[in-house]
């Protein structure tokens, strides 16, 4: 296993070092201004290096190499932070190649004649057929048909999905493969622009846009830089009128060891590893906006179908009535329904599965089943002995029973009204001329959803479950389930509503989603996240995709936010704290020989000028690729309130930022010491 992730790590680790050299062209570096200080006084050192006494200067060649060759260190640290952030998108996005192929595609021309046609030759608006072990050859929307598709390839999930026209589940993906029956598919994309391709270009962390709090922070960092420029472009000026002569190279030190090179030379590494992060996750951002903006979500919007539940009514309880019990009503539902192959036939098995009741199926082996039918509202079996048993809607039954000479339990319309009450929907079991109860169908929960939104009420964020269903059963899904509010009888304009308001507020706002209705939604929230099994309106309206279609996920997109956040924050801390030990160790260091009483400031009491100057650079440089695993795989985030994160991080990155260059720096000039 070791050999096999060396293996994996190693052609990454070769293509960091390769690119880290390519990118030390002043083109590349001009857009990283502390990096490309770096260069400018790395240029002018190696000018220093063939020419010593070029700016009138006495330092040796080889002071001067030294100088040289920590700069090119730091540079080449920097740089390689980078390509290794770039390297791991590249590797994602490679991955993601090999699933792409041109495939042949059966094209229903405007004739209606069928061709085969290449995959790249289809349109937006082409219609294809695709059946049962051929792959689909492109984004697109089921028109006809129903079939079961295997998206493992695009989402890594091995269990196929139902995609059917009409729904909020016919948006298809190319590169998946349908396993049964057969389906018609539009085109919604033209080749280029698909959903595979757009992940593609995502994930590669080359073409990635700087967010605006990146941008933000490089703007702060270049201005530092320039006054820290400015600072040390007038030293030698005030140190003229003491007779003290300031060495180019000795400045050049100073400047580089002022200015923040070490969060300048991971800022990029930080912003590329945080959409890393979230691709691992299997969610596509589309933007690093999103991402950033997922770290400081206060409320959340759900809708209910399909995301907080299963949105197949599913059988949850049995309801007998008049004398009879539990035990044979479970029976009988079972009986009528295990050659019902309908969402609802099959829930009634599972329950009986969950709750241990086991069946003998083979006595019935001979019974005559009969489907639904819309004009009976009812389904059931015809067993061999001459019994009948039904299963439908409460009315059906009723007359059903009575039509056969039996009689309607007096508890029964109550209990189905109590039942539709509370948003269910009750299904009446009969058997000959008896009525043995009901099953309570329900729009299911999904497991882990209470879990989950505790969690996200300990990070302090407020959850708003969005539903279409009547205030009683809206507030019964919201009970289970474990939001803080919901909002019933919601139009999609009623959606974009309550997310206005709580923008208004001042909160920014995530939304979740998967259908056509929600499109709106996504498109006004600041983070909008559609599930992959919605249609193509809610995943272009969003700014996320959840390839898994796993509303709860959003928990860790929100962490890895905070975490993406905290670690940008906590590596510029550690920055700036290390310029504190950096001014002991070069500033006694330049005017120590004119100066001797500034050998107080002195603290570390390193070995002299040469050797500080030294220490102090070469820390600067060693500190970056000690620093990109923390860049890269993100400061551990953990739920706390904000005034004790902050306590956290000042002290750790804070404190521990001064701390660690001074012993840092002292040890490094032990080591010079013996040398020099």
């Amino acid at each position: 296993m070791k050999n096999e992730t060396f293996n994996t790590k190693a052609p990454l680790l070769r293509n960091a070092l390769k690119e880290s050299m390519i990118k030390l062209n002043p083109a590349v570096m001009i857009r990283n201004p502390v990096m490309f200080v770096v260069e400018i006084g790395l240029l002018i050192t190696l000018i220093l290096v063939i020419a010593p006494d070029v700016f009138g200067g006495t330092t040796s060649r080889g002071f001067n190499l030294a100088v040289a060759l920590i700069l090119l260190s730091t540079l080449l640290f920097a740089n390689f932070s980078e390509a290794l952030a770039e390297g791991r998108g590249r590797a994602q996005a490679d991955a993601l190649k090999k699933t792409k192929q041109d495939l042949l595609a059966r094209k229903i021309s405007s004739s209606g004649a069928i061709q085969q046609v290449h995959s790249s030759e289809l349109r937006k608006g082409d219609i294809v057929i695709v059946s049962q072990g051929e792959w689909i050859p492109g984004d697109g929307e089921v028109i006809e048909g129903l079939a079961s598709v295997d998206e493992s390839a695009i989402t890594g999930e091995s269990a196929p999905v139902i995609k059917e026209s009409g729904g909020d589940f016919s948006s298809v993906t190319g590169g998946t493969r349908v396993v049964s029956d057969q389906i018609k598919i539009m085109m919604t994309a033209d080749p280029g622009e698909s959903f595979l391709d757009r992940m593609i270009l995502l994930v590669e962390g080359a073409k990635r846009q700087k967010t605006p709090n990146e941008i933000a922070l490089n703007t702060v960092l270049t201005s530092l830089t320039l006054v820290f420029l400015m600072v040390v472009i007038t030293i030698p000026w005030i140190a003229s009128y003491v007779d003290i002569r300031l060495e180019v190279p000795i400045l050049i030190a100073l400047l580089v060891c002022l200015i923040p090179t070490t969060i300048g030379g991971l800022l990029s590494a930080i912003g590329i590893a945080g959409m890393d992060r979230v691709t691992q996750f299997n969610v596509i951002a589309t933007s690093g906006k999103a991402v950033e903006a997922s770290g400081d979500i206060q409320t959340v919007i759900l809708d209910k179908t399909g995301t907080i539940t299963y949105g197949n009514r599913m059988a949850s309880e049995w309801i007998p009535v008049g004398d009879s019990d539990e035990q044979s009503l479970a029976r009988w539902a079972g009986i009528c329904s295990f050659m019902d192959d309908t969402p609802e036939g099959r829930s009634v098995l599972a329950l009986l599965d969950t709750q241990g009741i086991a069946l003998d199926m083979t006595a019935y082996k001979e019974a005559e089943w009969i489907p639904f039918s819309a004009e009976t509202a009812m389904s059931g079996v015809q067993l061999a002995d001459g019994r009948s048993i039904r299963k439908g809607s409460v009315q059906s039954i009723k007359r059903w029973v009575l039509s056969q000479g039996g009689l309607v339990p007096q508890d029964l319309e109550l209990k189905a009204e109590k039942v539709a009450r509370a948003g269910g929907t009750p299904l009446a079991v009969a058997v000959d001329q008896t009525i043995y109860g009901l099953i309570h169908l329900k729009d299911t929960v999904k497991p882990g959803m209470r879990e989950r939104f505790e969690q996200m009420r300990r990070l302090g964020i407020k959850t708003i479950m969005c539903t279409g269903d009547n205030p009683v059963t809206a507030a019964t899904i919201a009970l289970e389930a474990g939001v803080d509010d919901f909002i019933a009888e919601c139009r999609p304009e009623d959606k974009i509503l309550v997310i206005r308001k709580e923008q208004s507020e001042g909160k920014l706002v995530a939304m979740t989603g998967d259908g056509t209705n929600d499109a709106p939604a996504l498109a006004q929230a600041d983070v909008g996240i559609a599930m992959n099994s919605g249609t193509v309106a809610a995943k272009e309206a969003a700014n996320m995709i959840d390839l898994d279609s796993d509303p709860s996920k959003l928990i860790e997109v929100i962490a890895i936010g905070k975490q993406l956040l905290m670690t940008r924050g906590a590596l510029t801390t550690f920055s700036i704290a290390n310029d504190i030990a950096k001014y002991f160790a070069i500033i006694p260091a330049m005017f120590m020989i004119a100066i001797p009483e500034l050998e107080l400031l002195n603290v570390m009491r390193l070995g002299s000028p040469q050797t500080a100057i030294l220490s102090a650079l070469i820390f600067n440089a060693v500190i970056i690729p000690l620093l990109i695993p923390l860049a890269t795989k993100g400061v551990a985030y953990k739920p706390m309130s904000s005034s004790r994160l902050l306590q956290r991080n000042l002290i750790i990155y804070g404190l521990g930022g001064v701390v660690v260059p001074f012993i840092g720096i002292k040890l490094i000039d032990e080591i010079i010491s013996l040398w020099i």
